[in-house]
């Protein structure tokens, strides 16, 4: 299996206020460029060889703007990279924009719902993790080449319970870092 460098975008003025993004389009805020720039820094200094790999991002603003800073802090064309539509984020459907307190306040069975079962819970118009891991795994069936990622939090947690054969309850509740970056090349670190 090829290398995969994965890097979560930054963080959003929705992730400082702790919104459900889903797939809305939502732009980085100063941190968010800020940890873009350091990760694109700290996977040129540690990983060098990773210039020359593959390198797709999820359509979405702040997955875009996160790659194009992390290559250019690597001293690489930022816009020298691929897009991938597979690579969104999980939907949350009319969830999205919603933080936790206002779900609770306003569908409370549902967030109960979701509770009891993360992994195969689908939010009004939305998706499950279980659908989104479908997604991710056929993406990660056709990956020929070491690549570098940049998607989110939600395309993390499965690519991480697929790889390392984690179970439906792990899975969805991993930590996902906007300051980290992912590596898998047979074994799991982070950067």
């Amino acid at each position: 299996m090829p290398i995969i460098v994965f890097i979560r975008h930054g963080e959003t003025d929705w992730n400082a206020e702790g919104r459900f993004q889903g797939q809305r389009d939502i732009p980085l805020n100063a941190r968010g460029r800020l940890q873009a720039q350091r990760n694109g820094r700290v996977l040129i200094g540690r990983m060098p060889e990773a210039a020359a790999f593959d390198f797709v991002a999820s359509p979405l603003e702040r997955t875009r703007q996160t790659m194009e800073i992390a290559r250019g802090a690597m001293g690489l064309d930022p816009s020298a990279y691929r897009l991938d539509p597979i690579l969104k984020e999980i939907t949350f459907g009319n969830w999205e924009g919603y933080t936790a307190p206002e779900l609770e306040a306003r569908w409370p069975d549902q967030v109960t719902a979701r509770e009891g079962d993360k992994w195969g819970f689908v939010p009004p118009l939305g998706e499950s993790y279980q659908m989104l891991s479908i997604r991710i795994e056929g993406w990660l069936s056709r990956l020929e080449r070491d690549t570098v990622v940049v998607s989110h939090g939600g395309v993390c947690r499965v690519l991480r319970g697929l790889l390392l054969g984690l179970d439906s309850d792990t899975t969805p509740n991993l930590d996902v870092p906007q300051d980290r970056i992912f590596v898998w090349n047979g074994t799991a670190r982070w950067l």
